[in-house]
């Protein structure tokens, strides 16, 4: 019960600061997505909230983009654990249940944290870091590890790690 109150009061804090300042997306992304989402299944499996997820692509050039969607709300289970990652795949899966069916292995996982880059290792998926909210150092479990994805274009990752 105590853990419910604290995710909801994070909840609230996060609403009342972003009604006031909108988060801003990294100059980069935008770019890379806009690349991606034509040759590739695009989802988003966060650990947030999905009112956070949806507030954050708001009004943005990326906003429909995303062909899934997935929060802490649709999966509880927090990361490290793969919960979230496997949860997105049959998702997908469940959106074209036609074969070949979409497969981890097939999969790339582009993560911030941590606890992001093990759950997408646990999960059996290939991960690329990307050193905006921890040093490159505490990424380096990922299959690869970049600074940032200015100028990077998706199929030169897809080329490296597939």
């Amino acid at each position: 019960m105590l853990h419910a109150r604290i995710i909801e009061r994070k909840a609230t804090l996060f609403r009342d600061y972003t009604a006031l300042h909108k988060p801003a997306l990294f100059p980069w992304v935008i770019d890379f997505i806009q690349q991606a989402a034509g040759p590739y299944r695009l989802a988003v499996a966060s650990g947030g909230r999905r009112e956070q997820t949806l507030s954050a692509l708001a009004h943005s050039a990326i906003e429909r983009a995303f062909e899934l969607i997935v929060s802490a709300d649709e999966c509880p289970v927090g990361k490290p654990d793969p919960a979230i990652y496997d949860f997105a795949l049959r998702q997908l899966n469940a959106r074209l249940p036609r074969p070949p069916l979409l497969r981890a292995c097939e999969c790339l996982v582009i993560e911030d944290t941590r606890a992001g880059v093990l759950a997408g290792l646990k999960a059996g998926i290939r991960v690329l870091a990307v050193a905006t909210t921890y040093p490159a150092s505490q990424l380096s479990d990922a299959h690869l590890v970049l600074l940032n994805l200015d100028g990077v274009a998706p199929a030169e990752i897809a080329h490296r790690l597939f």
